[in-house]
């Protein structure tokens, strides 16, 4: 009886995404060519495509405008330098474990409620972090923003997947690409600017309009067809025991990454444990999915091709390279050039308003040739050739030659964002597209976890190893390098002498040395590109919760008779 329950649900489940997949331009059409020459997106869409990219945008300068101001918050709530480290990680953290589980949950309870979680999980801490009076509250604050924000980004590409056709999607991927570009190194600036006035609560009472904008653009347009089905038979699809082993593994893994050099030595049990633990927690996840669990929460199927392997892979190395080079370049200009921090963060302007425009064009170029493997490759090249090229920085770089040498990287990073999703789209099957995108952006954004970990590593050793040949600051070599962002202040109040010199000097060789390990990873990844291959990507479209449309009584018919033949021995 057990089991014709199971399966009777299975079967109900069925026919309910098969009926919202149907419309009466589907039944009639069928084509690929059709589907897509029925796409007409209408004021609806754009409003609703605007809405996402506003909120994307929002998400982007948020991830990243606190890092600035976190001395003079952690002066005026009297925090440590570990409440402050804490302030600046909690966000990226919670935003990369939870996106997987967002799209699941959409898939079972609806995108439309899920967007609403979001919004309200964002504003919660938004709220949380504007009115804290102690460091404890402002980590509660910005962990949940970030696990609202993680939903966010992870549900606009899902809602992207089920509106628009595979060949058409590249137009708006770049776009929404571009908003995370802009927004991702808009932050500094935006965060400096408030610091700087002594306003730093004013770095979340700036979501408020973003998401006022996007609450209501959502609640009045957002209209998605509604998965109709019981509760309690929704509640018995949720994968709980994946969540929690892949939302604990991730989180022990990226704890100990990410405190590793930092609060602890990288050889010790407080880092070490963390860990082997979330390892350990991820591969008993995997062997879950794949033996045990009844809706699994990233169904493997996702990595059946050589393909799909290779994306996610790329997928999470180009986050690593990007998120580094949005952390060190900035202190390039601070600690060796003597820039101010808002400066520091104009000057990534070159490379940011290289990406943005490149990855809307790569986009286009994507839908237009339904090619996405010449855009992978050479945005590998570009960006090998653009990160070697930063070795060029030195003391005395002068201000048009930095802007040349910071552009190429750009380049090649903006042609990423506008194409690599397509390969991991094209090699998934119609039923995996929401979880393909949704996974496709965990990857990107743990590679940029990740990314900073690996910069503090190689950048502790090659300053550690420098200043023990120092005259002057051999016997603090240790201490020195555990910051790369704390030794700027330092550099900064040391009066120009020989020892600021030699300080500025040190900095710049160990950039050197990131700058040289960014480079091996982008040139690896370009060699792993040569392994995705073109999928075709005409194909109709299958979302099953798209917009909301009213049938006739003859086409509501119609579509029920559909649903039931494709799900023949219920």
């Amino acid at each position: 009886m057990a089991t014709e329950t199971i399966s009777i649900e299975k079967n109900q489940s069925r026919v309910d995404e098969i009926a919202l997949s149907i419309s009466p331009a589907s039944i009639t059409a069928g084509s690929e060519a059709n589907a897509m020459e029925a796409f007409k997106p209408n004021y609806r869409f754009w409003l609703v495509f605007l809405a996402f990219a506003v909120l994307t945008l929002m998400v982007a300068i948020d991830s990243t405008s606190l890092s600035v101001a976190l001395s003079i918050i952690a002066q005026k709530l009297h925090g440590t330098a570990i409440e402050a480290f804490w302030a600046g990680t909690s966000f990226l953290l919670a935003s990369t474990v939870f996106q997987p589980s967002f799209a699941s949950f959409s898939h079972i309870f609806g995108r439309r409620p899920l967007v609403y979680t979001s919004l309200i999980l964002f504003l919660l801490g938004t709220l949380i972090g504007a009115t804290a009076k102690d460091f404890t509250l402002l980590l509660v604050g910005r962990s949940v923003q970030g696990v609202g924000g993680g939903g966010i980004v992870s549900l606009t590409d899902i809602i992207i997947t089920d509106l628009v056709p595979l060949r058409l999607r590249g137009n708006y991927v770049g776009i929404i690409s571009s908003q995370w570009a802009i927004g991702s190194v808009m932050g500094p600036v935006i965060g400096g600017a408030f610091a700087q006035k002594g306003f730093w609560r004013g770095i979340f009472y700036l979501n408020l309009p973003f998401i006022i904008v996007g609450w209501v653009m959502v609640f009045l347009f957002l209209e998605l067809n509604i998965i109709s089905s019981p509760l309690a038979s929704k509640l018995r699809r949720v994968d709980f025991i994946g969540t929690l082993l892949f939302v604990g593994g991730t989180t022990s893994f990226l704890l100990g990454l990410s405190w590793g050099g930092v609060l602890h030595p990288w050889t010790s049990a407080q880092t070490l444990v963390p860990i082997f633990a979330g390892v350990a927690s991820i591969m008993s996840f995997v062997i879950y999915e794949a033996k045990l669990a009844r809706e699994p929460l990233i169904p493997l199927s996702l990595f059946d091709t050589t393909t799909a392997n290779v994306a996610y892979l790329i997928d999470a190395l180009h986050g690593c390279i990007l998120w580094c080079l949005l952390y060190y370049l900035p202190l390039y200009f601070e600690a060796v050039q003597g820039y101010r921090p808002i400066i520091a963060g104009v000057a990534l302007f070159p490379e940011t308003f290289t990406v943005a425009p490149l990855a809307i064009i790569t986009g286009c170029l994507v839908s237009k040739t339904g090619k996405y493997r010449w855009a992978i490759l050479s945005g590998f090249a570009l960006t090998t050739v653009g990160v070697f090229l930063n070795l060029r920085l030195d003391i005395n770089t002068s201000i048009p030659a930095w802007i040349f040498l910071t552009t190429v990287s750009g380049i090649g990073l903006g042609m990423l964002f506008g194409s690599m999703e397509f390969a991991v789209q094209a090699a998934s099957s119609d039923e995996d597209q929401a979880f393909a995108v949704a996974t496709f952006s965990f990857f990107r954004t743990f590679g940029q976890a990740i990314g900073v970990a690996v910069g503090g590593v190689v950048f502790q050793n090659q300053m550690m190893k420098n200043l023990r040949g120092s005259k002057y600051f051999a016997a603090d070599a240790r201490e020195l390098a555990k910051d790369a962002a704390a030794l700027v202040q330092l550099i900064k109040d040391t009066a120009d002498t020989e020892q600021k010199l030699e300080l500025r000097l040190a900095y710049m060789r160990s950039l050197r040395t990131i700058f040289i390990v960014l480079g091996a990873i982008s040139f690896i990844s370009f060699l792993l590109s040569f392994f995705i291959r073109d999928y075709d990507m005409d194909r109709a479209l299958t979302g099953h919760q798209g917009f909301k449309e009213k049938l006739s009584p003859q086409d509501e018919e119609q579509t029920i008779m559909v649903a039931n033949e494709q799900i023949p021995n219920i």
